[in-house]
């Protein structure tokens, strides 16, 4: 297929160059070479393409229906190639993105309508989920997570770090007294349906670098939704480990206390994660440095 391609490339560049001798110094080839392309082509099709003479080439019946055919397609290429270049150098087209509903709803969303009029030929598509997998089945061009991620074949970049914290109402630290580590165990927790408790290794340390695993919990609710997660711990429902920016205010306002201030949890990342690939689209590319840019926590 390839020495097809470049015999036919000959074809068309000696039609449209008039001779065999401009074709050969148009595409860096002897004049021989140029004539022994033809003639394989020729061969293989079983049909003459060009009539020859001392002056000029002109095309055989054949040779014109094949060169209208193959110059189209050629037009064809050029033009889906040329499409590609411009959809790398330039910021149009069709962004597709996603982050977690909470976090993008707080953070996210209100850095849009700026990045929107610098841009002003780009699509946004802005889905909410916390999954690495839809980047792939999705073909997304980027997801916004959080927490600290397992290795993968993503690119990431991070833009912000958070803290966690342990936190429960004051209604429920007054049936539940917590005082150690290990009452964390005797009281029912409210989890995050999409982590996988039993591989996650949470170790709490103090301020004099003494450090303690969290103990196996019993989770008695579930929800893949940190907001829903936030308000069942309003409720008195449960413990919960929850990102600093979602419950600061509540711990000032006196709504939620924090369990075992004393003991820090490992903070945790803010990363940008987009497919490994050698060329990256002007539009991601331009999304990444405006957040790395405008983001702020």
């Amino acid at each position: 297929m390839q020495k097809n391609l470049k015999q036919i490339a000959t074809f068309l560049q000696v039609v449209d160059s008039g001779s065999f001798t401009k074709a050969a110094d148009i595409l860096g080839l002897s004049r021989s070479m140029v004539s022994i392309d033809i003639k394989q082509l020729e061969s293989q099709l079983n049909v003459s393409l060009l009539t020859r003479n001392t002056r000029n080439i002109a095309l055989t019946e054949a040779g014109k229906h094949f060169y209208d055919d193959f110059k189209r397609i050629q037009l064809n290429i050029e033009e889906a190639f040329e499409r590609s270049q411009n959809l790398g150098s330039s910021v149009t087209g069709l962004l597709r993105f996603s982050s977690t509903n909470e976090f993008g709803q707080r953070y996210i969303l209100p850095l849009l309508p700026e990045f929107c009029r610098l841009y002003p030929k780009l699509r946004l598509q802005y889905s909410f989920n916390s999954s690495l997998d839809d980047l792939v089945t999705e073909k997304l061009d980027l997801a916004i997570r959080l927490g600290n991620l397992k290795s993968s074949s993503l690119k990431t970049r991070k833009i912000g770090e958070y803290s966690i914290y342990i936190v429960a109402s004051p209604q429920f630290i007054k049936r539940y007294p917590i005082n150690h580590i290990a009452d964390l165990a005797q009281v029912p927790w409210i989890t995050h349906s999409l982590l996988n408790w039993q591989d996650t290794q949470y170790v709490l340390q103090n301020q004099q670098g003494e450090k303690q695993a969290l103990p196996i919990i019993k989770s008695q609710y579930e929800s893949n939704s940190a907001a829903v997660i936030h308000q069942m711990t309003i409720a008195s429902l449960g413990l919960a480990i929850c990102p600093s920016w979602l419950v600061d205010e509540d711990i000032q306002l006196g709504r939620l206390v924090r369990i075992l201030p004393e003991y820090n949890l490992p903070t945790q990342n803010i990363q940008l994660l987009y497919p490994s690939t050698i060329a990256l689209a002007a539009k991601t590319r331009a999304f990444i440095d405006y957040l790395v840019e405008r983001f702020t926590l």
